[in-house]
């Protein structure tokens, strides 16, 4: 699976390495990832998300059937 946290949609973006010199080649910039399980006492299953720390964040807050469907919305996560 690609690099793209599934609650928030974060990905790689493209950047420059920037020497003393300032010579300029290409990089990318990684999303913080982290393969994470969720309990969700309502459907009384665990569930496996590859989310970012900005995710997790948003999961404290929210809550994770918030977060889900929001995430179902717009997109990112298909099988929920």
């Amino acid at each position: 699976m690609s690099k793209i946290c599934q609650v928030t949609g974060k990905k790689a973006i493209v950047g420059n390495n920037v020497s003393h010199s300032k010579r300029r080649t290409k990089r990318k910039f990684y999303p913080n990832l982290f393969e994470k399980r969720y309990y969700i006492p309502e459907e009384k299953k665990w569930i496996s998300l590859k989310i970012s720390a900005a995710g997790i964040r948003l999961i404290d807050k929210k809550g994770l059937t918030s977060a889900l469907k929001e995430a179902k919305k717009k997109g990112y996560i298909a099988n929920y």
